[in-house]
């Protein structure tokens, strides 16, 4: 443990009265230890720890396991009421989450006073409404003396909204905030005090990806200038700065959220937009050119309708360069074949498309046999370079150490490990690099573009499938492998687009005739790895991957095609890999491909560099250790680097280090840091070290200014304190009344199913005054009296229960067993109190429109009513209110509703008194009988056997028509089959 940890644990530990107190500290800063360190001081004889930890916080979970040895349980669901109860008691550490906790509080299955305390692991995510709020509310009720300690690790997220940090603070009954910023004085001395040896190393980025990067952010700067003239959002947060981060998406979606509804289609298209050009930004940086120019093909085909970006004067050079980064065009002679190079020039491209005399490089109509070939360019990242010659320089470093010191060992001594560790931003960039020290940059290159042209071709079959055959004789054009250039009348302006797709397609209709002549002949391209090398890890991970980012559902598939073996081993990818037998995808296609020929020069490959690890001159590296900063493990811990190479910086890491460092002084650690000179990757790095320490700074001032209440004896009142206050007075208060004292109201109670503790509604309720009593509900959310029942519904919900027909359901249910049914639909507080603008409601009742679906729901149930609530608090005072003069729902008869007893009878079912339940949902499932005349069938028949004998004549009058009662009879009437 460092020894700003101590610090941190005894300024924690000696807080008066109870060491309650709110923790927040930089990012990186290993929280994970110091809960550990917490929870290693923890003694059953103070009694149960309890940490609350919510999914997202997963990572942190499997950290603080990891450094206590999985020595700390958890209580889960699954667990029976009484072996939770015997956990409460034991005096350990448990990890729980909050809504199990919350139920267990209320049901009284949690003995309180053996309680020591509560961690909260994310703090920054809490809020006076939340969970967790309510069980330190009611924790506190029952057992002062129970510590409640929170942590967090994103000061950020802590200064967002107003005072977020004091109501925090409040809803948690905590008085004292600690903080614990990077350049605090313990944490700086203490890190500097014997720093890693870091190399600093600025890659130049190619032209290319200058002009991409450059494109980029003009198209940001121009969509933040469109989104300023609307007035909806502070322009003080729209910079391109802060649009590099993904807080970015949440600032402005938070300001325009309560005037959503009245933003027209472009301010909403320019947020999305927003989003995507910070994922270019970071792609640009972070894959290489096929896979970045595969990911803006899926942009171009899914955003080309609707987005403002991509019609902005500079998006057409993000597109431009994207592809001159991996190919290029040429004529079949050698010369350079000029295509669209700028949408200012549609008037010249159309001039060239629509005239007999004058092509696409100004050549005239006499140069009709010359055609389109294809020039691979496949440019490699700049940093894959950087970083081999790095690994070199490391294993040369080692070798002469070794030799100085007479040491056969790989590491050198006790504090070196020998480890070399690379750490990435995600396990797709980790797999290609292990790729490109294993097999060399430019084998990978060729088998993502290889992957790229076969992606263009299988498109090109699903088209082709599904369309009549062309009139064109066989072998002709983009079959041969080569694309004329022929004049055509009414050709249109896209059709150099139109040769360069073709010319695609043709260089991959012959990348699929190699493969399968490769397959036939089992005779592999030399340039070609069939043994499969690292890329066998990554395709058991193709799946994950493929969420990660902008890859190709596709990938593997040439390695599947050209060897057996790793085409058997992967398994896991054959759904989406249907191009693993050429014969069975290509049909006519591959049968007339077979003849092309290879040698046309349709694919010009550059062979000025040899291959990494083909050449007998290749330098030897050391063993690496590829790691995935997204995965979130304690790698530094459980490998113990001696080099670590940064690949993607973070600030995050980059402090993970540094305590690393600070933990094993005498260990010699070097760093090599690889930046992209002048890119957004530095501006974010040094841009989140500068929001931090802003947000840190924030902090210290409202820390110096807030006011946190506290009573007589040092503990903190919360957010209800004036409400708590002025309980007393006024309860003495009637008893000076004349002529007799008032009786003290009774205290309401709400029954609230189980699942409903994962809104905030039962929390409002509480603070409220109101008793929640939470059971297993068969009928409705909320039960406020014997004869009310409440179904709960968030918009969101509420279109979806729409959808899938279980509102109707679940309305039916509440009007057969309860008197007064009701349909709370409930806003958020934020929000527009509407579902749609008044211009948007037609005249007509239409299937796809809400306002028509509430009102065939109310006119198909008339008892059901609709109530509408702005807020979490309006509804409270809404249930107070329809609770004024009712009597309290009873607990055992609300649990028993609509559940069925052993003899198969539901109580209290009103329907069961009027009719044969089973025989009425029988009649309905019959053919021909509906929602409108199946009541009509009821009031004619006395029952089902009567409805069969009834005339054709006699059941068209009671079904309202010929055609129903013709489906019905026959059904009747119907023989059954037999076995004779």
């Amino acid at each position: 443990m460092v020894q700003f940890h101590e610090h941190m644990i005894s300024d924690l530990i000696e807080e008066p009265p109870n060491g309650s107190g709110l923790v927040v500290l930089s990012s990186g800063l290993a929280l994970s230890k110091l809960i550990s360190s917490l929870l290693l001081l923890h003694s059953p004889s103070q009694g149960t720890l309890l940490l609350l930890s919510p999914p997202s916080s997963s990572s942190l979970k499997s950290q603080v396991l990891h450094y206590n040895n999985h020595t700390i349980g958890e209580i889960s669901a699954d667990l029976p009421a009484h072996q939770r109860l015997s956990l409460y008691s034991s005096g350990s550490a448990f990890f729980i989450t909050a809504r199990i906790l919350i139920v267990d509080l209320l049901t009284s299955k949690i003995p309180t006073s053996s309680i020591a305390g509560i961690f909260l692991l994310t703090a920054h995510s809490l809020s006076e409404t939340s969970t967790e709020a309510f069980i330190v509310r009611i924790l506190r009720s029952l057992n002062k003396n129970a510590y409640v300690r929170a942590f967090s690790d994103k000061p950020q997220s802590m200064v967002s909204g107003f005072a977020k940090a004091e109501r925090t603070m409040k809803c948690l009954y905590i008085k004292r905030l600690h903080l614990w910023p990077r350049f605090q004085v313990y944490v700086s001395q203490e890190l500097e005090k014997d720093p890693p040896d870091v190399v600093d190393i600025r890659v130049p980025m190619t032209k290319l990806m200058v002009g991409i990067q450059k494109a980029i952010i003009e198209v940001m700067d121009a969509c933040l200038k469109e989104m300023r003239k609307t007035n909806k959002v502070d322009v003080d947060d729209l910079t391109v700065e802060n649009g590099l981060f993904k807080s970015f998406d949440e600032i402005v979606r938070r300001q325009l959220d309560p005037i959503w509804h009245t933003l027209g289609k472009k301010t909403k298209q320019l947020v999305s937009d927003l989003k995507t050009l910070r994922k270019l930004l970071d792609y640009l940086d972070r894959y290489d050119a096929v896979t970045y120019l595969k990911y803006l093909d899926t942009l171009r085909v899914s955003e080309s309708f609707r987005s403002v970006w991509i019609f902005a004067e500079s998006s057409y050079k993000i597109f431009e360069y994207a592809k001159k980064r991996v190919y290029r065009f040429v004529k079949s002679d050698g010369t350079k074949w000029i295509g669209p190079s700028k949408i200012s020039t549609g008037k010249k491209r159309k001039l060239k498309g629509g005239n007999d005399n004058e092509e696409a490089g100004g050549t005239s109509s006499s140069h009709t046999n010359i055609s389109i070939v294809l020039d691979e360019v496949l440019e490699e990242a700049p940093k894959w370079k950087v970083l081999r010659e790095v690994l070199e320089e490391i294993e040369e470093e080692r070798r002469k150490q070794a030799s100085t010191t007479e040491e056969l060992l790989v590491g050198g001594g006790e504090d070196d490990s020998g480890i070399v560790l690379v750490a990435c931003k995600d396990e797709r960039s980790c797999m290609q690099l292990e790729e490109c020290i294993t097999n060399g940059p430019q084998k990978v290159m060729r088998e993502e573009w290889e992957k790229y042209l076969l992606g263009k071709i299988e498109l090109r079959d699903l088209h082709t499938r599904y369309k009549k055959k062309p009139k064109d004789p066989k072998g002709f054009g983009i079959l041969d492998g080569v694309v004329p250039i022929s004049p055509a009348k009414n050709v249109e302006p896209s059709s150099i687009n139109k040769q360069e797709h073709d010319a695609l397609v043709a260089a991959a209709s012959e990348i699929r005739n190699r493969v399968k002549n490769d397959d036939v002949g089992n005779d592999p391209q030399p340039h070609v790895n069939s043994k499969g090398g690292g890329k066998g890890k990554g395709k058991g991970k193709g799946k994950a991957r493929n969420k990660k980012g902008p890859t190709n559902a596709n990938s593997g598939r040439i390695k599947d095609n050209r060897s057996n073996k790793i085409k058997k081993s992967s398994g896991d990818e054959s759904d989406s890999e249907n191009e693993a037998d050429p014969s069975v995808a290509g049909g006519a296609w591959e049968a007339t491909c077979q003849d092309a020929s290879i040698d046309k020069g349709v694919l010009r490959k550059h062979t000025e560099a040899a291959d990494a690890t083909g050449s007998g001159t290749a330098k030897p590296l050391p063993p690496v250790h590829f790691y995935a900063l997204e995965s979130g493990q304690p790698i530094l811990d459980i490998l113990k680097p001696s080099v670590i190479v940064v690949y993607h910086p973070n600030m995050t890491f980059v402090r993970e280090i540094e305590v690393h460092k600070a933990e094993n002084p005498s260990k010699k650690l070097k760093v090599y840091f690889l930046f992209y000179e002048d890119s957004t990757e530095a501006r974010k790095f040094e841009a989140s070290i500068r929001r931090e320490n802003g947000a840190f700074e924030s902090l210290i001032r409202q820390k110096s200014m807030m006011m946190i209440p506290v009573d007589q004896d040092g503990y903190c009142l919360g957010l209800n304190s004036s409400v708590e206050l002025q309980a007393t007075p006024s309860q003495n208060s009637l008893t000076r009344k004349a002529g007799g004292r008032k009786e003290v109201e009774k205290e309401m109670q709400v029954i609230v199913d189980m699942r409903e503790f994962m809104s905030s509604l039962p929390n409002v309720l509480h603070q409220k005054g109101m008793r929640i009593i939470p059971v297993t509900l068969e009928v409705g959310d909320y039960i406020l009296s014997p004869l009310i029942c409440v179904e709960r519904k968030s918009i969101q919900d509420l279109f979806m229960s729409f959808t899938s027909g279980r509102l109707y359901h679940q309305v039916e249910t509440m009007v057969r067993y309860y008197r007064i049914p009701v349909l709370l639909i409930e806003f958020s507080q934020d929000k527009s109190f509407s579902f749609q603008s008044a211009s948007d409601i037609g005249d007509d009742v239409t299937p796809n429109n809400i306002i028509s679906k509430l009102s065939l729901l109310v006119l198909h149930f008339p008892r059901l009513r609709v109530i509408w609530s702005r807020s979490l608090h309006a509804t409270a005072e809404i249930f107070a209110s329809l609770k004024a003069n009712q009597d309290e729902p009873d607990e055992t008869k609300a649990i028993r509703v609509g559940v069925p007893s052993e003899e198969g009878i539901v109580e209290d079912d009103v329907r069961a008194e009027n009719y044969n339940t089973s025989a009425v949902e029988f009649l309905r499932r019959l053919p021909g009988v509906n929602d409108s005349n199946y009541r009509a069938i009821m009031d004619g028949c006395k029952s089902l056997s009567e409805l069969a004998l009834l005339p054709v004549e006699r059941l068209s009058e009671l079904m309202g028509g010929q055609k129903a009662a013709r489906t019905l009879r026959d059904f009747l009437d119907a023989k059954y089959p037999t076995l004779l």
